[in-house]
């Protein structure tokens, strides 16, 4: 089982030939509502993989929150939701993806409303007890993530952060990361992240970049047709934190290189879900 805490959005996507400018309107061919936010891309691209995924968030008691439980119900991700009766909307995320080549904007509320657990937040009351591989987290709901990671520390579980950019809570949870996986436009306060046992920076279709404590290299990442580029680092996270422990870090690494890839073949927020499945499931 991987255990992932983090964002949950409502994702609505829409394709369109060309992505608009200021003040022009254009008509989209194709209209996607999803659960989305890098916690949870990642738990389906698990549960994809054939792994359990239990994904600790927040989606509260709005009608639109009820969208996010039955996608990812019909994904096989296990949900813990911290706060039930939460009455706001979850965060909405408004994605328009360029039909040619997969390119996509965002704008995204995120966490921002979200219910704050100051020294609330108990590991073993969120039903974490089990077999748990890796955890993942992302950030977000940061008191969420240092609980999980504290927790994930004194059972000698490995800690996987998606570092998509800075937030504060990183400066207390980076100490307890085990690998740090960060977007090329990560950046971090100077020596941060020096005593992180291993850092990984992706680029999009530029090869990986990893180091160890002792070591480093790069990781060709498969030239594909990119059709949809949504999510597809979240995606590649997910891919990860399968992968880490069972292979070496190089091969997990280029393992998630290719289930990132086949996500961008596919058009469509889950359309590259069964394709997955099948051909990767298994490794």
């Amino acid at each position: 089982m991987i255990l992932l805490a983090g964002l949950c959005t409502i994702d609505l996507v829409q394709r369109v030939a060309e992505l608009p400018r200021p003040g022009q309107k254009v008509q989209s061919s194709s209209v996607d509502v999803a659960a989305g936010g890098p916690a949870t891309n990642a738990a389906v691209t698990v549960a994809a993989l054939g792994e359990h995924a239990r994904l600790l968030t927040v989606l509260g008691a709005h009608p639109l929150a009820e969208l996010a439980r039955a996608d990812l119900s019909e994904c096989e991700v296990e949900v813990v939701d911290l706060a039930p009766e939460h009455a706001d909307p979850p965060a909405v995320s408004a994605v328009a993806v360029r039909d040619h080549d997969g390119e996509r904007t965002v704008v995204s509320h995120n966490a921002a409303a979200a219910p704050r657990f100051p020294g609330k937040v108990r590991v073993e009351d969120a039903r974490f007890p089990g077999k748990v591989r890796s955890v993942l987290v992302d950030g977000h709901h940061g008191e969420v993530a240092l609980a999980v990671a504290r927790w994930a520390r004194e059972q000698g579980v490995p800690v996987l952060l998606d570092a998509g950019s800075w937030k504060p809570v990183l400066t207390e949870l980076l100490p307890m990361v085990d690998v740090a996986a960060c977007s090329a436009h990560f950046r971090a306060p100077d020596g941060v992240l020096d005593d992180v046992p291993y850092v990984i920076t992706t680029a999009g279709p530029d090869p990986v970049r990893w180091r160890s404590l002792s070591e480093q290299g790069e990781v060709p990442v498969p030239a594909v047709h990119a059709r949809d580029t949504l999510g597809a680092g979240d995606v590649w996270h997910g891919a990860l934190a399968h992968a880490w422990g069972r292979l070496s870090p190089r091969h997990a690494i280029e393992f998630a290189n290719e289930v990132a890839a086949e996500r961008v073949r596919h058009s469509g927020t889950r359309t590259w879900v069964g394709p997955v499945r099948v051909g990767m499931g298994e490794k």
